[in-house]
């Protein structure tokens, strides 16, 4: 079924690229239109926003091009990654060890939700369809959002490829194929067409094969110290069948724009389980079909006043499968539906001082032994005032409401909460580009329903997990495009984060279901480091250099009496840390990729027998981009984790050693 759907969506496509080749154009401008440039991996030197965004775009988020989004993430200082192994296995990722409930992950503008557990599988999105991958501590330094979007404690804005035509330019077809290591199959098509000055469509489809198996060394050593394994096995129940269709409209007005997005997701796919006493094979199987509809209108009534719309409806089915002959059979199907809502204004009271006001409705519901639903109501009130252009400072209020049912029965506490937020930035000198920034940010989740209702550890009575971040930093950038040194940045930033009723997610058993531990209070103190330059080579080489680093101490603080007081909480390294090198050079693109991540311990109490071992890798990859009369290509090879290293992100759940990937894209 997965095969037919893909050609036909194939044929389709060259069917429509035929037709509408030979339509009549108009040579006029319209808001459609777009010179063509090399695309660069550095923004242009400003001081607009008040917390800059760690953003992956151009030759960067190209040289990733065959990864998921969550591998993409990697690359940023700050995130922890919980990965459980090849193309199919669950990826989630969590910013300054605040969680994955707190981070919110925003597709074209518009958050993508799991009302369930709480948990986006980034490895489901892939990157073939991105433009651009963007992180933001605290919140995005915008006050012209929805209500919703100054509620999580970080941010990451997927945003897809926008068509782009030349002038005599109708419509692009783009395919491209993937394969190697692990029996990987991997296709795309992506197709682009402008309907008139003002109104063009985008469709981008893709397929995922994967048996999924891949060797790996399996060992172990006892506390004493004596070798208790040492294997060699093949990942078993890691395969995936998979394939995504996304299409939208984008309409331009003469005060206004809009846009209509869909997207769907179908897969099957094994859930590869913990290598544990020397069993290597599991019976968990995973079905998702994943659909969305949402819009977006904005439209700018006067040149003081804007207003804004969002608008969603999303429907999950899951079908969950057990058929471990050791455990009791489970076949479970879960329904999610999502609706959601926004309004957000924005009023320009002088020209250095707007004011935002917004209002967010969603509803959401899940059934399956039983039905559950909840309605939660979001108000913002925000400003942003800009004094001197050397002076920033957004200020905004949320009021976070919460009606649900099954929890009033319960007499559950917390349903109200107001939480503010504070960002300010200052540029003591016209030149250079030094910047010191801080901000102040209080958010608040909500237990999920596998928290409250349905894990088999759940409690109808957990408390809501509150979080108050501060943050201190400054940022250094330098931009000389006509030299030779022609981009240089270096940042850093202090924090401390204190969490109370923190709430932890284990795969306990069945990776599906998850164990959710309340550790009352934990505090978090860290610092991240970014430096970077791009840098004008003889014989007409560009070479780019980008480093993160993170130092996190992320202890548990609850309870004096408690064996792991003060113990570093499971699965946060105190050190982490990666670096991209890149050289161009006439259409050739060479890539390296470094990934560190230190010590860590896989339980509550620090001891040797809950030590994780650090682990790093290295990937390298090479691009040719080159042309064949009106035809462009671009040729990919890749060698993921050059050096073979074994290695668990999470304890039991081996990764792959040493890869492959092969590409070629055609674009028309």
């Amino acid at each position: 079924m997965v095969r037919r759907i893909f050609t036909g969506s194939f044929i389709f496509l060259l069917l429509a690229h035929s037709v509408s080749a030979t339509s009549p154009t108009d040579d006029e401008y319209s808001p459609l239109d777009s010179t063509l440039l090399n695309e660069v991996i550095v923004t242009a030197q400003s001081y607009k926003e008040v917390i800059p965004a760690q953003t992956l775009g151009g030759q960067e988020l190209e040289a990733l091009r065959s990864h998921s989004v969550a591998d993409a993430l990697r690359y940023f200082s700050g995130v922890q990654l919980k990965d459980y192994g090849g193309v199919g296995g669950i990826k989630t990722v969590n910013i300054r060890s605040m969680g994955t409930n707190h981070m919110g992950v925003y597709y074209n503008g518009i958050e993508l939700g799991n009302a369930q557990n709480g948990q986006v599988d980034l490895g489901k999105y892939s990157l073939e369809n991105i433009e651009s991958v963007s992180l933001y501590n605290g919140q995005k330094s915008e006050i012209f959002q929805s209500a919703r979007e100054f509620g999580s404690a970080g941010s990451i804005y997927l945003n897809t490829r926008f068509p782009k035509f030349k002038e005599s330019e109708t419509s692009h077809l783009r395919v491209g194929l993937r394969a190697g290591s692990f029996d990987l199959f991997n296709p795309s098509l992506t197709f682009d067409h402008k309907l008139n000055e003002t109104i063009s469509m985008s469709f981008n489809t893709e397929w995922v094969s994967s048996s999924g198996k891949y060797k790996f060394r399996y060992r172990r050593v006892t506390p004493s110290g004596e070798l208790a394994y040492d294997t060699t096995a093949v990942r078993e129940n890691g395969d995936i069948d998979a394939v995504r269709l996304e299409g939208g409209l984008h309409g331009f007005l003469p005060k206004g724009r809009w846009k209509v997005y869909l997207y769907h997701y179908n897969s099957e796919r094994g859930v590869p389980g913990a290598i544990v006493n020397n069993v290597w094979r599991r019976g968990e199987r995973l079905w998702d079909r994943n659909s969305f509809a949402q819009g977006m209108f904005e439209y700018n009534f006067t040149h003081k006043f804007s207003s804004k719309i969002n608008a969603k409806y999303a429907f999950d089915y899951t079908r969950y499968v057990n058929n471990d002959d050791k455990l009791i059979h489970v076949d479970n199907i879960y329904k999610q539906r999502e609706v959601y809502l926004s309004w957000a204004n924005r009023y320009r009271i002088l020209p250095n001082w707007d004011l935002s006001l917004a209002y967010d409705f969603q509803w959401n519901g899940l059934s399956e032994y039983m039905d559950v639903d909840r309605t939660t109501h979001w108000a913002s009130l925000a400003t942003a005032l800009s004094l001197w252009d050397c002076f920033k400072l957004q200020a905004s209020g949320l009021i976070t409401y919460v009606n649900e049912e099954q929890r009033d029965r319960d007499e559950a506490p917390d349903k109200f909460k107001i939480t503010p937020g504070i960002f300010a930035s200052y540029k003591p000198f016209k030149r250079p580009n030094f910047v010191i920034r801080a901000f102040y940010k209080h958010s608040y989740r909500m237990p999920t329903f596998n928290d409250l209702y349905y894990t088999d550890m759940g409690n109808a009575y957990l408390k809501p997990e509150t979080a108050i971040q501060y943050n201190v930093g400054v940022l250094y950038d330098i931009v000389r495009e006509k030299s030779w040194f022609k981009y240089f940045k270096v940042g850093t930033d202090i924090y401390y984060n204190d969490v109370k009723d923190k709430i932890v997610a284990y795969p306990k058993g069945q990776q599906f279901r998850w164990t959710m531990l309340n550790l009352g209070k934990v505090e978090i103190k860290g610092i991240d480091a970014q430096i970077g330059g791009t840098f004008g080579l003889p014989c007409d080489i560009d070479f780019t250099a980008k480093f993160q680093y993170t130092y996190q101490e992320a202890i548990d603080v609850t309870n004096p009496a408690d064996n792991y007081y003060r113990h570093q909480i499971p699965y946060i390294p105190w050190h982490s840390g990666s670096a991209i090198l890149m050289l161009d050079w006439k259409g050739w693109h060479l890539n390296y990729s470094f990934i560190y991540t230190g010590e860590r311990y896989n339980q509550q109490e620090n001891i040797r027998y809950n030590h994780t071992q650090p682990w790093y890798t290295s990937d390298i990859s090479l691009m040719k981009s080159f042309k064949i009369g009106k035809v462009d290509f671009k040729a990919t090879a890749e060698v993921n984790n050059l050096f073979s290293q074994d290695y668990d992100v999470i304890l039991n759940y081996p990764m792959p050693k040493r890869n492959y990937r092969f590409g070629l894209v055609v674009e028309l």
